[in-house]
């Protein structure tokens, strides 16, 4: 008899039915047959199995049956637990569905096969709530885990197509009664449900806002496409819901307008968009939030068509859900609204439609508000101004009866409040009226990046995309622009240098120049769009008054000690309630402490109990990844549903409760505790903080840990004084959401390269600053002169006139956008006000942009002196007196900004005498004049002499007042100097450069020469320490002497004299002038003046300093050179073709065919200025050639040098391309009239490029381009308005001006880049630092140096051409941000453009080789899909070890590095790791955080290699982001290498004592002493095999050795298996800078004493004769199993033979005891598997 196990038998209950039951039992012995157990249901003996019963499952198991089903079942008897037959099962289904429900009722669970199951709630049987029938009853299906295969296998179940989308949150109602069913999971394929693995019944954690839903195909709901509209009155009007991946989403309303909404509509066929709503205006959804950032233009055909963010990338809530009302919902909503007797249809009277007729609004209670839901309904942006009817005149019609009142949100007039009026009327001319801000492109502007829409990043639409802008001449005037645009308030600053990081994409807008009254940015002046020299560490930021106004709080933690510590609680309907803890882990934490502000999660509330409260449960079942930037992002059952049985609530612990951990923070040198520079206080020092990147997260960190509320300013370039002390923090790294600054990441305490100058500075809101942006000018008829008042505390109060002075007026003026200032004073004529002082002893230098960027004390000035108000007018002020005034211009100069100092005085203008003019007084000139920095202040009528009277003498300005007129002078009357005297400046804005600190000596031009340098009274040279080409860029652009083009050190011109100045100069090649660059101290050096560096430039050679004479023509003949003003020959020694082709190329002569000497062109006459010229080739210029100085020769006149070009006989080419780094790319140069001269780039374009690069005969154009690309020139301007069609020969037959005539100056010099230099090249590329050689970053070889690519347009079509001269596939990914790491040497290529058919890189176009505008930090990477690639690659590297092959283990993920767990983390995932990382075998796998710490997500965990991988991704990888450990288990690796590092003693008494010597590419090395200890000897001992550590011998106890040693500052915490992992200092080969060499002695030495090495070999002698004797005896009787025995022995033998280092291809096994039996099996295996050595 064959037991039955654990069995449901049906067995009788009474007379009132049956019941199941679980038993021990057996088959019934009158069982016709043994049958396997295939049935889930049991029937009365009347119902036979089937005899084919025996092909069913064994191990199937009883399910339950409904209760009572014997009612319905025809035949029913006694059940006998027999099984039922698949045909039964489903027909006793059908038939327990009739009786419970009636047949055909009740969905479509009667008239489908699936009877167990159906469909509820929606407009057909094939859409609704699922619901399954179980114990008799019905009941619904939980939302956990349920997606697209559930919903197949219901559809299929239903007879209903397939699933066409399924639904969590109850999306058609919330069922009642039992849930039945939870966490099932289906594969898709099944035919039933009830296949689908799930929870037992009814056990669950659901409420029932959880009902999961299905729509199939067959159901009405197919007809709707892919969009449709929700919860509204009809299909016509609700919140926006798109069908995405079988699941309906919504549509967050981030810059969702009515261009979106007449999309919808259209694609809906309900008419024309009457509203677009926002803010959930038609209820919350539940599903996923698929799209953001919706951009239309209103002309596309459906929704998809529109721009807008990737599927499911958002960063809204559903409180944020899109709606829209269309004009076939019926909805009573007006579009008749106009803007009407405007300039625009953005501004005017505000009329609607009444009855056919345009009426006015009534303007009593009018405001912004309701004109900005006007200009929001009209399209028009915001509103600027809401005045009334008066100022757009009186309509033709009447006047509305009654007005509205508006919120400002409103998405139209209409959703506003109406308000009725006294006798329902409105007297005519009191009608509303509203100015908006308009739409049209570039009219959109945001700020992004930061936790406040009124502070960020500025970003500007244009051209269909967000581009950023410069933050060139960006200040308060443009951020009050973008301020006033946003309706974010006052600017309070206008932060540069991406602090408020880094945007990506196009650069829109340079050189912004708004006055401040402008209505939108787009408005100001600027440089044409998309035309800037800019990156985006340049981005500009904008900070607004509106950003200091606390965002409504929703979340918050209670009944703590800190508000970063209590009971979690969150604020809905405007009840604060709390969470239910079931679930509630350290990630749900997580996020709460980020939301807050308060740092990293230290205890959910299971390790800290905060009681229950008093408040109802909002939220229940909260799960977060730990990575959402705030709780309502994280999932969560629905609130205020159900109950919560737990006696607890969920709770937090912060790391911003520790106080006590945080280092301490203080302002110093600011006007309060919440201002000025940043000091934390470390190691008992108070010390300062780097400003290398510094930024706004990181301030935000800074005034929360000091409850300074939020950061206004976060300046750098030690904006408050230089500090005292150590620099503590350098690179300081926030998120914003630290609690303190030490919680940021730095390079760590004291680790910095700064210097002093560079303190980060921070200015909180805290500090009463901000109310300083509140600024005016009372009293006065003109809004830019009068008594200055700022706004703090709700009322207006003056500035005391203590120290007030036109420097402080300047920046008022400035602040205010009113121009410099004219005069400052006290209350005079404009009143003392109401005699409230807010400030006292402001104190500016007249350069800042701002009044609270002044020293100020502030509030309520009680020491006030002067006792009156401060009063400004400025030069704009309409109400100045004519006969007072004093203008200043710069007259005779190039430019507006270089000429002749000239003031207007009692109306005449007069001059300046020079007696004392110096820089200190051009600065305040240029200042005035907002002409940038003083370059120089010439004196002697530099600029001509001037007439008229001389109006100043003797000027003495300090550099730091607002203008001329505030320095001082002699008095007017003593005037002792005549127009020969006339002071002069040139300023920094006119283009001109004058160096007198700075200047190239031995060369044979200004151009090339020794570095030389001017201070202190003397000139002296530069150190080639660290000289490279981009200090030489530095140089030559301040010299003016176009790109750098070498870099030569060691005296390559000569040895200098006097001191050597500078040493180790680091230069990034962006500076303007050369004392920016890093460098050591003045004077400080090791050099001598053979290590003099020198430069190169390229110079503006001309031929005018160079002819060729007495020849054929003038490509033919003597060679003769320009110097001091006369002409001079070239001698011959030495003189080559090399010398010849410069020389050709320099004269547009062509190629060089003949270098002629001994006077071949006749002798000439005069000096002989060179000898011993040598040139490359590859000059532009004769005087870039080495030679000898200037007339130093040992020559006569019968040596001199010719030279014999191509015949330009039959030549047309008057045209050449010059300062280029080849003949077919440079500035545009033409020969007229006997001389060279350029081409001004008014109109100039592709068309005129073409004929140039056509006539030099270098191909196709590339790009023309303005702005003296290549430098300017130095000859005359021959052409200007040059017209080509394209089709002409030359330049010469394109329609232009008159030759000469133009308006230009060299700045516009016109340059081309033609193809014939790009196509001829064919250069090598590479991938470097990816994992594999078709991953990378992207690396070209050019003139035998690799450099890299610059990721400037870098795109896919670009990669494409990579991968495939790679022959690595299709492109699948680029990169840019140096997201490979940064490379080193050259930027080659940049603006690179592709059209994707090019087999070379270098075919594609791009800037000249080497010409870029990058840096490193933007090089340029590409992953292609590989040769053999089958799946996708995992990034891993190893860190914080002592190499590249040993180190804590990081992974990339989602474009951020994140490391893994230990648990179950060995030898086989190392291989893994070692092998990828090229890095040879693993060697050990210590975990336990052994290489530190990683402060990054924990990406991977329970990770599982079976060694056989041959890339990480090939392991079983569980999910991303889940795991249970922190970081002090973070895994590491430490892998063989390419140099393992062997190990020995040498010199001692033993091989266990000695000389510690590591063998490094066949060579042996000492190990430096300096850090040497016992626990460095430990590691030693134990890789030896020798024992634990004795002693650290010092000194000379063991021979030196030869010296050379390769490990210093060895770091071992002694646990370690090996020196190779412990951290190293230093690792290469070279004397020991500190100590000597290590030794050390261990416990055991493997080595006996000599004494008894006699006794030794005499045992051993003895041991070898009778083992052989004893085989001799054994050989014949058991030679078999001698052998076999001998075999294994062998085999033992071998494996534990001790090597002092494991060769590649082993396995160093860990002397952990516990873990010796499973390591010995794991690491067998292993061996087995590694390669051969």
């Amino acid at each position: 008899m064959e037991r039955l196990e654990d069995e449901k038998l049906f067995h009788p209950l009474g007379s009132s039915g049956y019941a199941w039951s679980s038993l021990q039992g057996t088959y019934p012995e009158h069982h016709p047959q043994k049958c396997h157990w295939d049935a889930k249901w049991c029937i009365p003996t009347g119902f036979l199995l089937s005899p084919k019963c025996s092909h069913v499952r064994e191990d199937a198991r009883a399910a339950e049956a409904p209760a009572g089903v014997g009612t319905s079942v025809p035949g029913r008897g006694r059940w006998k637990g027999f099984c039922l037959h698949r045909m039964f099962r489903e027909w006793l289904a059908l038939s327990q569905a009739d009786d419970q429900t009636g047949r055909g009722s009740g969905g479509s669970a009667a008239e489908s096969p699936g009877g167990v199951l159906r469909l509820v709630g929606g407009p057909s049987r094939c859409a609704g709530r699922v619901e399954v029938l179980h114990n008799g009853t019905w009941g619904t299906v939980c939302d956990d885990g349920w997606g697209s295969p559930e919903g197949r296998v219901v559809c299929r179940q239903l007879g209903c197509g397939t699933v066409l989308s399924v639904a969590p949150g109850a999306r058609y109602g919330e069922g009642t009664g039992q849930i039945w069913l939870d966490e099932v999971n289906c594969t898709g394929e099944e035919s039933h449900l009830s296949q689908c693995r799930a929870k037992p019944w009814g056990e669950h954690n659901c409420h029932h806002v959880e009902d999961a839903s299905v729509e199939c195909s067959d159901s009405s709901l197919a007809a709707l496409g892919t969009l449709q509209l929700r919860n509204g009155p009809n299909r016509c009007a609700g919140r926006v819901e798109v069908l995405h991946n079988h699941m309906w989403g919504t549509v967050c309303d981030d810059g969702w307008d009515l261009a979106d909404a007449a999309v919808v509509c259209r694609q809906l066929g309900c008419g024309e968009a009457l509203v677009a709503t926002g803010g959930a205006h038609f209820g919350r959804g539940h599903d996923p939030i698929w799209l953001d950032e919706v951009n239309c233009t209103g002309a596309e055909g459906t929704l998809f068509d529109c721009h807008a963010t990737a599927w499911g990338d958002n960063n809204c809530f559903h409180g944020e859900d899109a709606g829209v009302i269309c004009a076939a919902s019926g909805l009573p909503v007006s579009t008749e609204l106009r803007l009407a007797n405007g300039s625009s249809g953005c501004e005017g009277r505000v009329e609607v439609a009444h009855n056919g007729t345009w009426v006015a609004l009534c303007a009593q209670g009018w405001g912004l508000p309701e004109a900005g839901v006007v200009c929001r309904q009209l399209g028009c942006g915001s509103a600027l101004v809401a005045p009334d009817g008066q100022r757009f005149g009186q309509g033709s019609g009447g006047m509305r009866p009654h007005g509205v009142s508006c919120a400002g949100t409103e998405p139209s007039l209409a959703t506003c409040q109406v308000k009725e009026w006294p006798n329902g009327t409105c007297h005519r001319g009191t009608g509303a009226g509203a100015v908006c801000t308009g739409n049209v492109e570039g009219d959109r502007v945001r700020l992004v990046n930061y936790s406040n829409r009124c502070a960020g990043r500025v970003e500007i639409f244009h051209n269909q995309r967000w581009g950023t802008v410069c933050d060139d001449n960006w200040d308060l005037l443009d951020a009050t622009v973008v301020c006033r645009q946003l309706g974010c308030g006052h600017a309070l600053s206008a932060p540069r240098g991406g602090q408020f990081g880094r945007g990506g994409g196009v650069i829109w807008l340079d050189e912004t120049n708004c006055t401040g009254r402008e209505r939108a940015l787009s408005a100001c002046p600027a440089r044409p769009w998309g035309v800037t020299d800019c990156y985006h560490g340049e981005d500009a930021g904008v900070v607004c008054s509106a950003s200091l106004a606390p965002e409504p709080a929703h979340l918050r933690l209670a009944n703590g000690s800190h508000r970063c510590a209590g009971r979690v609680e969150v604020l809905h309907w405007g009840e604060w309630g709390t969470v239910c803890p079931r679930g509630w882990d350290v990630r749900d934490a997580e996020v709460v402490c980020r939301q807050l502000g308060c740092g990293t999660a230290l205890a959910a509330s299971e390790e800290a109990d905060f009681g229950p409260g008093s408040l109802r449960v909002w939220l229940d079942n909260v799960e977060c990844q730990g990575t959402e930037q705030s709780l309502r992002k994280c999932r969560a059952s629905p609130r205020g549903e159900g109950s919560c049985g737990h006696p607890r609530r969920a709770g937090a612990v912060c790391s911003g409760s520790v106080v006590s951990s945080f280092a301490p923070l203080r302002l110093s040198d600011g006007p309060g505790p919440c201002a000025g520079r940043v000091e934390v206080f470390h190691q008992e020092t108070w010390g300062t903080v780097c400003d290398d990147g510094w930024d706004f997260p990181a301030a935000q960190a800074v005034c929360r840990q000091l409850d300074c509320g939020v950061p206004i300013a976060a300046p750098r370039r030690a904006r408050f004084g230089q500090g005292h002390g150590p620099i503590w923090l350098d690179n300081v790294r926030c998120a914003g959401t630290e609690a303190a600054l030490s919680e940021c990441r730095s390079r760590g305490w004291g680790v910095h390269q700064c210097q002093r100058g560079e303190e980060a500075g921070v200015v909180c809101s805290g500090s009463g600053f901000s109310d300083l942006g509140s600024l005016r000018l009372a009293n006065s008829s003109d809004p830019c002169s009068g008594r200055v008042e700022v706004f703090h505390a709700q009322r207006w109060g003056g500035v005391c006139t203590d120290g007030w002075d036109l420097a402080e007026a300047h920046v008022v003026c400035r602040q205010l956008g009113c121009g410099p200032a004219r005069s400052a004073g006290g209350s005079g004529p404009f009143g003392t006000g109401n005699d409230l002082i807010w400030l006292d002893s402001v104190d500016c230098t007249g350069n800042e942009a701002a009044l609270f960027e002044c020293k100020v004390k502030f509030w309520g000035a009680e020491s006030c002196q002067g006792r009156g108000s401060a009063s400004v007018v400025c030069s704009t002020a309409t109400d100045l007196d004519a006969g007072s005034t004093e203008d200043l211009r710069l007259a005779d100069g190039p430019h507006r900004c270089a000429g002749r100092v000239e003031i207007f005085h009692n109306q005449r203008w007069g001059t300046v005498c020079d007696d004392g003019w110096d820089l200190n007084d051009a600065v305040v000139v240029c200042r005035q004049l907002g002409c940038g920095v003083a370059v120089a202040a010439p004196g002697l009528a530099a600029f001509g002499q001037g007439t008229g009277p001389i109006w100043l003498q003797g000027v003495s300005c300090l550099g730091t007042e607002a203008t001329l007129i505030g320095c001082p002078v002699k008095p007017w009357r003593h005037r002792a100097c005549n127009h020969v005297e006339d002071a002069s400046v040139v300023c920094s804005a006119s283009g001109i450069t004058s160096s007198p600190r700075l200047r190239l000596s031995g060369g044979l031009s200004p151009c090339a020469g020794r570095v030389e340098v001017f201070y202190n009274n003397q000139w002296g040279t530069v150190c080639d320490d660290s000289w490279d080409l981009a200090d030489a860029a530095v140089v030559c652009r301040q010299l003016g002497c176009g790109a750098a083009l070498a870099a030569p050190g060691s005296a390559h011109f000569g040895w200098g004299a006097g001191p050597v100045w500078l040493d180790d100069v680091r230069c990034s090649g962006e500076e303007s002038n050369f004392a920016e660059c890093r460098t050591k101290m003045w004077g400080v050096h090791d050099c001598h003046h053979g290590e003099d560096a020198g430069v190169v430039c390229a110079g503006n050679s001309s031929s005018a300093d160079l002819r060729l004479v007495d020849g054929p023509h003038r490509c033919a003949g003597r060679v003769e050179v320009l110097h001091a003003g006369q002409w001079g020959t070239v001698c011959d020694d030495g003189w080559d073709l090399n010398d010849a082709a410069v020389v050709c190329r320099q004269l547009g002569c062509g190629r060089a065919e003949a270098g002629l000497g001994q006077a071949r062109f006749q002798q000439g006459t005069g000096h002989i200025w060179l000898d011993d010229v040598s040139c490359s080739g590859k000059e532009d210029a004769l005087t870039q050639c080495r030679a000898r100085p200037w007339g130093q020769t040992n020559c006569n006149h019968g040596e001199d040098a010719s030279v014999v070009c191509l015949d330009d006989s039959n030549v047309t080419s008057t045209v050449r391309l010059v300062n280029g780094p080849h003949r077919c790319a440079g500035r545009v140069e033409i020969f007229h009239n006997q001389r060279w001269g350029t081409v001004c780039d008014d109109d100039w374009d592709l068309n005129d490029a073409a004929v140039v690069c056509r006539q030099l005969g270098c191909g196709v154009a590339v790009v023309a381009l303005p702005g003296a690309f290549f430098g300017r020139g130095l000859d005359r301007i021959w052409l200007d308005r040059v017209a080509c069609l394209g089709g002409e020969n030359s330049l010469a037959e394109c329609p232009a001006r008159p030759w000469g005539i133009n308006s230009c100056l060299h700045i516009k010099d016109a340059s081309v880049v033609c193809s014939g230099w790009v196509r001829e090249e064919v250069v090598e590329i590479r991938l470097a630092e990816g994992p594999h050689r078709c991953s990378g970053r992207v690396e070209v070889l050019y003139e035998e140096q690799w450099g890299t690519v610059c990721d400037d347009n870098w795109d896919l079509t670009d990669a494409a051409v990579v991968c495939r001269q790679l022959g690595c596939g299709a492109a699948t990914a680029v990169y840019g941000r140096a997201h490979f790491g940064q490379g080193t040497g050259r930027i080659w290529m940049d603006d690179v453009i592709c059209s994707g058919n090019e087999t070379n890189l270098a075919q594609c176009r791009g800037r000249p080789w080497g010409h870029t505008n990058c840096y490193h930090r933007e090089d340029a990477g590409v992953a292609c899909s590989g040769v053999n690639a089958t799946e996708e690659e995992v990034q891993v590297r190893l860190v914080n070890g002592p190499n590249r092959c040993a180190g804590r283990v990081e992974v990339l993920h989602e474009g951020q590095w994140g490391t893994i767990c230990d648990d179950g983390w060995d030898l086989k995932d190392a291989k893994v790791v070692c092998q990828q990382l090229g890095c040879g075998s693993a060697v050990a796998v210590p975990g336990h955080a052994h290489f530190g710490q990683g402060l990054d997500p924990i990406w991977l965990d329970d990770v599982e290699c079976t060694s056989m991988e041959t890339t990480f991704a090939q392991c079983n990888l569980r999910s991303w982001g889940l795991h249970n450990c922190n970081h002090n288990e973070d895994a590491g690796v430490v892998c063989s290498g390419t140099d393992p590092l062997e190990v020995r003693v040498r010199d001692g008494p033993g091989p266990c004592a000695g000389r510690v010597e590591v063998l490094s590419n066949t060579t042996w090395y000492g190990v430096c002493g300096s850090s040497w200890s016992l626990l460095e000897a430990e590691v030693v001992c134990r890789q030896l095999g020798c024992g634990p550590a004795q002693s650290v011998p010092t000194g000379a106890q063991f021979s030196p050795g030869d010296g050379r040693a390769l490990l210093e500052g060895l770091r071992c915490r002694g646990t370690e298996g090996l020196l190779l992992e412990c951290q190293q200092k230093e690792m290469g080969p070279g004397a020991c800078r500190q100590g000597s060499a290590a030794g050390v002695v261990c416990a055991m030495p493997k080595g006996a004493p000599a004494s008894c090495s006699v006794l030794i070999a005499l045992l051993a002698l003895v041991m070898v004769l009778s083992g052989v004797l004893l085989w001799l005896n054994l050989k014949r009787l058991c030679l078999p199993t001698a052998q076999a025995g001998a075999r294994w022995r062998h085999t033992r033998d071998q494996g534990a033979s001790p090597k002092p280092f494991p060769p590649p291809g082993a396995i160093y096994l860990p002397t952990t005891a516990g873990a010796l039996e499973d390591t010995d099996a794991e690491t067998m295996e292993l061996m087995k598997d590694d390669p051969a050595p």
